[in-house]
């Protein structure tokens, strides 16, 4: 290089121009000098000739020259180390060796060199290029000027114009282009031509006066036979759509769209035929091809930008297109003859008519669609049905393999030079099948429908449409293994079917008006129908068109009007028994599949999918209380825990791997399915938790603790249940929470643990851990918004029946020292650290001492509001006790005589709950602190005490009603008492004026305070459970003559008394109305005297009385009564208990609780001993008293024994659940509101009926609640509740929305609410549903199948 002479100059701008002309069209389609920059820096990847070109190689020369022998070198001395050392490989040397000549002297000499001569070679070259430049333009004018054009100015120049290159872009110079574009010209004319009008803006192109003749020129040049000069053009539309806006680009469109239509019209150009197929390598099918993908290209991206501009822009592009599409051919020829129509090209482009998704979209642009469809281009419509009509019918007649091979090109993404008529055929049958697809989903699109066709008689309506949808998935063939190639899409006519019925069922008004009815439902499970039946299904129906099938079953069965039509039917009245409904069928089905029932597809790898798939859509029906209803006499749960058993033997067998790759790879897959089925299986065990009867149906599985382990599992993932579970694991927790079994094996998977250890890693030890750049704000509310998750899943598990298992009889390790790293692992050892904190070492071991003990308090409290939960703490831990001691500490010496308390936050929460559990009654019998203090002087008025009893201030003064006169509505029922020779018409007439009395005169029925009175009068006392029952007559007679020597008097006593007495009496003469047998009982009160009572029935006993003499109901001493009625129901009910051998601590002994129902009855007896056992020995034949009287059923004998092995009551599996079934349907958004709280409807039911709503209810609706249930039937007891969550609905919506219900509904009494205000409302649901809800709660005492 330091000898450059001329020579090498010249020879190295000759190389350079060989270089740029051969880059010249890359480096001009740049849109940037940086983009020229960066392709020439990539020219390498890009260009297959670099290494040919001159001056690639002159370089290449030189270097070698200059650096071989340094290269050589480098490379024999890495080599010889690398030979000592570990590292070797080919990568490693070049990079070493290129990072040595790169920093080498002498490459950068050489580098030095270069640029310096390549620096004088690229100037001499510019002076050059700015000479010619100079002499063109004087050229240029001379020719400007002999033609005397006029200057033409930029009129519409905008944003995308470039402003110092308009002026040089005339009118004289278009009109020179355009001739110059004349057929007739000099081929090298024409293409300089095309090349100066690609390089002009094209606003000044579109702004020109000629530009109408430019289009006329630019659609002649389409026509070009030359493959480069049609490029060119389509190179100039491309440009235009990218770089100019709408109202250019819709001009460029236009033209372009309305040559292609003319193109097809014409006979001259050689379009192919169906018969002939399409060659890709052909030239002329290779330029239409380029033109029609052009289109696509900008009709996919149009619908971002077009919105900004006018609306003719959008419907001009829009008519054009649509116009296109609809050019038919004379179809006078034979099918396979057939010339193909546009919209064949553009589905070979766009197979899915992604396109037309985009266009449908937005309301902007799909009106316009829609409009044009239905006023003129209607046949577009008709000609996809029809595609799709004749796409079934030869599937009907073709063979499988056939059909297979044309899906199986659609998608492929290998290359493919040829497509025969039947694969094209099949690609305008996708496409077709998008766009109707995408049609559906919109209200105007389905009003398209019905259409008529051609060569059909009838139209085809929306069903038909839909029909043919779904038999298209039998009919046609899948993919096999429902898995393409890695490199193709999966094109199979089934799974494109179920892709766009999947869109269907997402869009709930589209799915009801087009998937929900009989009609298509009776067609998806066509093939299924076939199968149980043993007759051939339809031809090409395999494993993956019943996935396919339930996969939208699953869907349909998800969204409620869809689960309605699977369980009913369309009519649901219908009785027909000849015709099953959905839901029998694939239940039906799926039993079949699991029991192994049916000899279909035997061996095949898919069969445990389908098994899946089905058991899917069942469980989709299972989960919810109707839908278990209708399934419950298949008995799925027990065959799919069968199946898991088998399943679970299996993977236990898996063999162990030997050596040798195939053999472990075949082993670890098939271990990994089995895996896979399992965990499905036990899934689908776990979803009928989802349910109170479902609960019980898994529980006699004996898998409840292998679900509730996997349910762990997935929720420590954080794994959702299912696609169609919105709320997570919540409601499931809540339920399985519910019962004894449910809560044992929470602990013992490992949940509780978690629960716990997530709660103190938020309340002790918070996220100090991580760098702190601002100060943590200090909580303002009681329980900081971090840890109210975690509350609330407390909440959630801490029913009675989980704390009895947890806690029950379980000492507090009250240890002398807490480490601060000791974390709580269980329910005993959070009521240890953050409840009951009687010692300095409990309290030194909290970081976060107020806090968390608030929180315990917080706790505490609404875990007390179950007073069976209050009596267990109480009794084991002296709750109370401790509560009172703390607040004897917190007491301040103010003066020598004067103490008082200091107020703070744990004061407070101590105050509230003490009086809280301290206090019986509902709103209006009990006065509760509050929370909160107020402003002033004076922030809290509440009067706190650190012993009993209670400052007067909280116990409110009792309403006396004594001065009522008897009414003779009430006189005319006590009349009916009368025996009546026909029993049933008694019972009615009783019934209706008992009704009557409850909506008109509801406070006669109570037991008020009428003690005084009441001690002279009252039906005959007999020795307790010995009365004679042939006394009845006598008894009747005397309440009658009562009646009327009282009928003037003050004396209300008798009312609910002698209704309750006289009425069980009477029912209980007829055999029919006894549902259960009677039971000789002759113990006396010596033989029960000295029978002991549980702790907690002694507090329950002490709370009632404090309870009935609040109310005036009960004297001094009824504590022994009531002891001594409770001992006589204990050892008579133990008469009628079965020998159970349980693990469970509720099982173990007599009844877990207090008896709340005998409680409320000795206080509506007014504390009469043999009055109250009088009636519950003639109650305890009844119905009603199993749901009324919760020990009548403790481990009976009238139990199924895995019923009473499973620890559950049928309140909880009946009552509850018909609840839950009925708030589905009667107050649909408080049962959304429990599914987005993660809560469950039939918890908080089970806490009101277990404690016959002590607490919740004041004292005269307990009565009415009492009195309904037995003169009405237990089915109200469902029916009251329904009506206090109706009653309740605002305060819940609400409460949902600051996300705590749970801690409303079991802290809050029932304001305002009266079992009286709600009559016709529960009459009504009586009319609706008393069939089936009392129907289910005769079938407790069998096995339910």
């Amino acid at each position: 290089m330091a000898y450059f002479s001329c020579e090498d100059e010249a020879m190295l701008q000759a190389m350079l121009r060989q270089l740029f002309q051969s880059v010249k069209e890359k480096i001009t389609g740049a849109p940037s000098p940086e983009g020229a920059e960066e392709i020439l820096l990539r020219l390498e990847e890009t260009d297959e000739n670099f290494h040919n070109y001159e001056f690639v190689k002159y370089l290449r020369q030189h270097i070698c020259n200059t650096l071989g022998s340094i290269i050589e070198e480098e490379m024999e001395k890495c080599i010889s180390d690398q030979n000592q050392s570990e590292e070797s490989g080919y990568d490693t040397l070049v990079q070493h060796v290129a990072r040595k000549i790169h920093d080498s002297k002498e490459y950068k000499e050489i580098m030095r060199s270069l640029n310096n001569v390549m620096m004088v070679v690229v100037e001499s070259m510019i002076n050059k290029f700015e000479e010619d430049e100079i002499r063109s333009q004087e050229r240029q004018k001379r020719v400007q000027m002999e033609k005397s054009s006029s200057y033409c100015t930029d009129n519409c120049s905008d944003s995308d114009s470039s402003f110092n290159q308009s002026y040089k872009f005339c009118q004289g110079k278009l009109q020179l282009i355009l001739d110059q574009l004349d057929p007739g010209q000099p081929k090298e004319v024409r293409y300089d031509a095309l090349q100066t009008l690609c390089s002009a803006p094209p606003s000044d192109v579109l702004s020109c006066e000629n530009w109408t003749t430019l289009c006329e020129k630019l659609t002649l040049c389409l026509s070009d036979p030359d493959p480069v000069f049609s490029d060119r053009i389509l190179k100039f539309y491309a440009q235009t759509f990218t770089l100019s806006p709408l109202y250019m680009t819709k001009e460029i469109y236009t033209n372009l769209a309305k040559y292609l239509e003319l193109y097809f019209l014409s006979r001259e150009n050689h379009i192919p035929t169906l018969s002939t197929g399409v060659d890709i390598t052909n030239h002329n099918v290779i330029c239409l091809l380029k033109k029609v993908r052009l289109l696509n290209e900008y009709q996919k991206e149009a619908p971002s930008f077009w919105i900004r501009h006018p609306e003719k822009y959008m419907e001009e592009i829009v008519e054009s297109t649509l116009s296109l599409l609809s050019v038919k051919h004379d179809q006078s020829h034979l099918v396979s003859q057939k010339i193909l129509d546009p919209i064949y090209f553009f589905a070979l482009v766009d197979t899915k008519a992604v396109w037309f998704k985009k266009w449908m979209h937005a309301y902007y642009s799909r009106d316009v669609v829609l409009r044009l469809l239905e006023k003129k281009y209607k046949s577009l419509i008709t000609t996809a049905v029809q595609q799709c009509v004749q796409y079934l019918e030869l599937c009907e007649t073709m063979k499988t393999d056939e059909i297979l091979e044309h899906s199986k090109h659609c998608g492929n993404k290998q290359k493919i030079v040829y497509y025969s008529g039947q694969e094209l055929q099949y690609i305008y049958f996708i496409h077709s099948l998008c766009i109707l697809g995408r049609l559906l989903i919109y209200k105007q699109g389905r009003k398209l429908f019905p259409i008529k066709l051609e060569d059909k008689k009838d139209s085809v309506s929306l069903t038909d449409l839909l029909v043919l949808f779904t038999q298209l998935i039998y009919y046609s063939p899948s993919c096999p293994k429902m898995t393409s190639s890695p490199h193709s899409e999966n094109y199979s006519p089934a799974s494109m079917v179920t892709e766009v019925l999947r869109i269907l069922c997402d869009q709930k008004e589209c799915a009801i008006e087009c998937l929900y009815n009989n009609t298509v439902v009776e067609t998806l499970l066509q093939p299924v129908h076939n199968l149980m039946k043993g007759t051939e299904t339809a031809p090409n129906c395999s494993e993956t068109a019943l996935i396919h099938i339930a996969d939208i079953l699953a869907r349909i069965a998800s969204v409620e009007e869809g689960l309605i039509l699977l369980l009913y039917g369309e009519n649901m009245n219908c009785s027909e028994e000849e015709s099953l409904t959905g839901a029998h069928i694939i239940a039906q089905f799926s039993k079949k599949l699991l029991d192994e029932d049916i000899s279909i597809f035997t061996g095949s790898e898919l069969l445990p999918v389908v098994k899946g798939a089905f058991i899917s859509v069942c469980r989709q029906i299972y989960g919810t209380c109707e839908g278990l209803q209708v399934l419950l006499p298949y008995s799925l749960h027990e065959s799919i825990a069968k199946a898991w058993k088998k399943t679970s033997l299996m993977s236990e067998r898996v063999p162990t791997p030997v050596e040798g790759s195939d053999s472990v790879s075949s082993v670890s897959q098939e271990s990994q399915n089995i895996m896979a089925w399992e965990e499905n299986l036990l899934d689908d065990l776990l979803n009928f938790a989802a349910t109170p009867k479902g609960l019980l149906l898994l529980q006699r599985t004996g898998a409840i603790n292998e679900c509730v382990t996997f349910m762990f599992n997935q929720y420590a993932k954080k794994l959702q249940i299912s696609r169609q579970k919105k709320f997570g694991y919540g409601v499931l927790v809540t339920q399985v929470a519910s019962t004894a079994a449910g809560a044992v094996a929470l602990q013992n998977s490992g949940f509780i643990s978690a629960l716990i250890n997530e709660l103190w890693s938020t309340l002790e030890c918070g996220s100090d851990d991580v760098r702190v750049t601002h100060p943590r704000s200090t909580p303002v509310d009681p329980i900081d918004r971090s840890c109210q998750k975690s509350f609330l899943a407390l909440v959630n598990l801490l029913s009675y029946p989980a704390v009895y298992e947890l806690v029950g009889n379980q000492e507090l390790p009250n240890k002398v020292e807490y480490s601060l790293r000791e974390v709580p692992t269980c329910i005993i050892d959070i009521i240890d650290r953050l409840i009951i904190l009687n010692s300095e070492a409990k309290i030194h071991s909290l970081f976060n001492y107020e806090q968390s003990h608030i929180f315990g308090l917080r706790l505490l409290s609404v875990v007390c509001c179950d007073l069976d939960t209050l009596l267990l703490l109480e009794a084991q831990y002296q709750v109370s006790r401790m509560l009172l001691h703390a607040q004897e500490e917190n007491i301040l010496e103010i003066s020598e005589n004067h103490r008082g308390f200091i107020i703070d936050g744990l004061s407070v929460e101590r105050n509230h709950i003490l009086v809280r559990i301290n206090l019986v009654g509902g709103s209006s019998e009990r006065i509760l602190p509050p929370r909160i203090l107020e402003k002033g002087d004076d922030p809290y008025p509440w009067p706190m005490f650190s012993s009993y009893p209670l400052p007067p201030c909280y116990l409110p003064e009792v309403t006396r009603n004594a001065d009522i006169k008897q009414d003779n509505d009430l006189g005319k029922l006590l009349l009916l008492f009368k025996m009546s020779d026909e029993q049933t018409e008694w019972i009615e007439n009783c019934q209706k004026q008992f009704c009557k009395m409850m909506k008109e005169k509801p406070d006669i029925i109570s037991g008020s305070v009428f003690s005084q009175q009441f001690g002279t009068i009252g039906v005959h006392k007999g020795p307790g459970f010995n009365s004679q029952q042939h006394r009845r007559k006598k008894n009747d007679y005397n309440s009658l003559e009562k009646f009327k020597l009282h009928q003037g008097g003050k004396d209300k006593s008798l009312a609910l008394v002698e209704l309750l007495e006289t009425f069980v009496l009477h029912l209980t003469e007829n055999p029919s109305e006894c549902y259960f047998p009677s039971v000789e009982y002759t113990a006396t009160d010596a033989n029960v005297k000295n029978e002991s009572l549980s702790s907690v029935q002694q507090l329950g006993i002490t709370m009632t009385v404090r309870y009935g003499k609040f109310l005036n109901l009960l004297k001094d001493g009824a504590e022994n009564d009531l002891a001594l009625v409770l001992k006589h129901c204990e050892r008579f009910l133990k008469q009628q208990q079965a020998p159970v051998k349980s693990s469970l601590l509720c099982l173990q002994g007599n009844y877990a609780g207090h008896d709340w129902f005998v409680s409320s009855l000795f206080m509506i007896m007014l504390g009469d001993k043999e009055k109250t056992l009088q009636f519950l020995q003639q109650f305890s034949k009844l119905l009603t008293s199993a749901f009324l009287w919760l020990p009548r059923l403790h481990i009976s004998k009238y139990l199924p024994i895995d019923t009473i092995e499973s620890g559950i009551h049928p309140i909880y599996f009946c009552s509850t659940h018909y609840v839950e079934m009925l708030l589905k349907a009667e107050v649909p958004l408080v049962c959304s509101a429990f599914h987005m709280s993660g809560f469950a409807p039939s918890q908080i039911c089970l806490q009101w009926i277990n404690q016959c709503f002590w607490n919740y209810l004041d004292w005269i609706e307990i009565c009415h609640y009492i009195a309904t249930c037995i003169f009405l039937g237990p089915d109200y007891q469902v029916y009251i509740c329904i009506a206090i969550f109706k009653h309740l609905q605002q305060d819940i919506l609400q409460h949902t929305q600051t996300q705590d219900l749970q801690i409303f509904l079991k802290e809050e009494a029932l304001h305002g609410f009266r079992v009286s205000d709600y009559f016709e409302y529960m009459e009504n649901l009586e009319q609706n549903y008393r069939p089936v809800v009392l129907r289910n709660m005769r079938n407790i005492k069998v096995q339910s199948t």
